[in-house]
């Protein structure tokens, strides 16, 4: 029985699953959304709670702990800027939504979110699309002077609605 036996093994030796943690939760803060299992997802929650506690106290000292848990100080320094829009809430930060399951061993996806991530998820994807709609048109652009040049060559094909004059 497993009585009084509290948190996820995961699977891993105790070094392991403490480095797995902290880049999870590295992680979550600089994107604010990833995708992981659910077991793992569940298993960082605490974490995360823990570190966003720690950054709406602001103070030097939770600073120093927050640094010592978190793997970069970029991290460090976005956990203190994303705290304060939970200041009068009293936990509950993450939001883990199952999406399916991974292929191979079967394992349930999830993503995990901090709640008001919508936004910046959304500001994300526009730019995403906004950057592909851009490279489509610069390699239409460089196709299309490729033929031109192409074709002063002299060695192109004549273009699809005329003949060739000479």
């Amino acid at each position: 029985m497993r009585h009084l036996k509290a948190g996820w093994k995961l699977g891993r030796n105790t070094s392991h699953r403490r480095a797995l943690l902290r880049n999870l939760v590295t992680s979550l803060i600089m994107e604010e959304r990833i995708e992981t299992t659910v077991v793992k997802a569940k298993a960082m929650r605490p974490h995360v709670e823990k570190m966003i506690t720690l950054g709406k106290r602001g103070d030097l000292a939770a600073r120093r702990q927050a640094g010592a848990y978190l793997m970069t100080r970029a991290a460090v320094d976005k956990l203190f800027e994303l705290s304060p829009r939970f200041g009068d809430r009293e936990g509950g930060y993450l939001r883990i939504v199952r999406t399916g399951w991974q292929k191979g061993d079967g394992a349930e996806k999830a993503f995990i979110e901090l709640l008001g991530a919508e936004r910046v998820v959304e500001e994300k994807r526009q730019k995403r699309a906004e950057l592909r709609a851009k490279r489509a048109a610069e390699a239409k652009k460089a196709m299309e002077e490729a033929q031109a040049q192409q074709q002063a060559e002299g060695g192109g094909e004549p273009p699809a609605g005329g003949e060739e004059k000479e």
